[in-house]
C-alpha cells in the first residue's frame, strides 16, 4: 500500500509550520504525480487539532508555540529530541479499505525499520498517552511511536499522507508535562500519564546517538537516498532498498 520513495529530504532546521509544511508537499505531489518523503523537527510547541479552537477556554489560553492543523486526533509535542516522518503520494484508492491497508503497511515498515536498532515494537493503541490511535507503536506498552493519515483532493488528484512523530531523545516526562499544563490551561478535562510514553535513547538505555542511528534507518527504510535541507549535521546518504488524524 506504500509507493517506492526515491529520496528521503531530511530538514536539519526545525520547520517554522509543519502543518503548512505538509500542505506545501501534498500539493506539490499532485503537480508533479510523485511520492515524497520528510524527515523534520519543529520549535518546542504543541500542534492541535481544529476542534480545540472550539473549547470555551482557548480564547484566554497561552498559544506560543502552538500550531493548529486542519484534521482530527488529538494534541502532539514537537520540539527537539521529537522527530516527524511524511510521506505523501498520489493515491487512487480511497476509503476505509485503503485507509487500513495504508495504517498496516506504514506499522510494519516503521517496526521493520525500530527492529534495526534491536527495539521489538507493537502496534495498538497506548492507553494515557497523549493522541492515542489504534496503529500506535509502543515499546513495553509505552508509546514510542504515533502513526496518522489523511487524504485530501487537490486539483481533480486524490492524494494520500501518511505522517509518523517518533519521540528519539527528548524527555517523556517532559513532554507530558507540557501537553498537560495546556490541557488544563485549555480546561478539556484531558490528562497524559508519563509511565505510558518512552523513547528511542530511552529504550536503548543510552547506547549510541540515538538521534543519528534513529533518522538512519528510517531513511534506509523508506527511501533510497537522504537529501539533506538546512544547515546542522545529520545521517549522510543512505543505501538501501515524510493533517495528521490519529489511526
Amino acid at each position: 500500500m506504500l509507493p517506492p520513495f526515491p529520496f528521503v529530504t531530511l530538514h536539519q532546521r526545525p520547520l517554522p509550520d509543519g502543518p503548512a509544511a505538509e500542505s506545501e508537499w501534498l500539493a506539490r505531489s499532485a503537480t508533479t504525480g510523485r511520492a515524497a518523503a520528510h524527515l523534520w523537527s519543529a520549535a518546542e510547541g504543541l500542534i492541535v487539532p481544529r476542534r480545540y479552537a472550539a473549547l470555551p477556554g482557548w480564547a484566554g489560553v497561552p498559544r506560543d508555540g502552538v500550531q493548529v492543523r486542519a484534521s482530527g486526533g488529538g494534541l502532539v509535542p514537537q520540539g527537539p529530541g521529537v522527530w516527524n516522518l511524511t510521506l505523501v503520494w498520489p493515491a487512487p484508492a480511497e476509503g476505509a479499505a485503503a485507509s487500513g491497508g495504508v495504517y498496516r503497511a506504514f506499522a510494519q515498515s516503521l517496526c521493520a525499520a525500530f527492529a534495526r536498532l534491536g527495539l521489538m515494537l507493537e502496534a495498538g493503541e497506548v492507553a494515557g498517552a497523549f493522541c492515542p490511535g489504534r496503529f500506535d507503536l509502543a515499546a513495553g506498552g509505552r508509546k514510542l511511536v504515533g502513526t496518522a493519515q489523511a487524504w485530501k483532493r487537490i486539483g481533480g488528484a486524490s492524494l494520500a499522507l501518511a505522517h509518523a512523530v517518533v519521540v528519539v531523545d527528548a524527555d517523556p516526562r517532559a513532554l507530558v508535562a507540557r501537553a498537560n499544563a495546556f490541557e488544563a490551561a485549555l480546561g478539556s478535562g484531558m490528562r497524559y500519564l508519563e509511565e505510558r510514553l518512552t523513547s528511542v535513547a530511552r529504550e536503548l538505555g543510552g547506547a549510541g546517538d540515538a538521534r543519528t542511528r534513529t533518522l538512519a534507518v528510517l531513511a534506509e527504510q523508506f527511501a533510497r537516498v537522504v537529501m539533506k535541507q538546512g544547515p546542522g549535521t545529520g545521517v549522510g546518504s543512505a543505501g538501501a532498498d515524510s493533517l495528521s488524524r490519529c489511526g
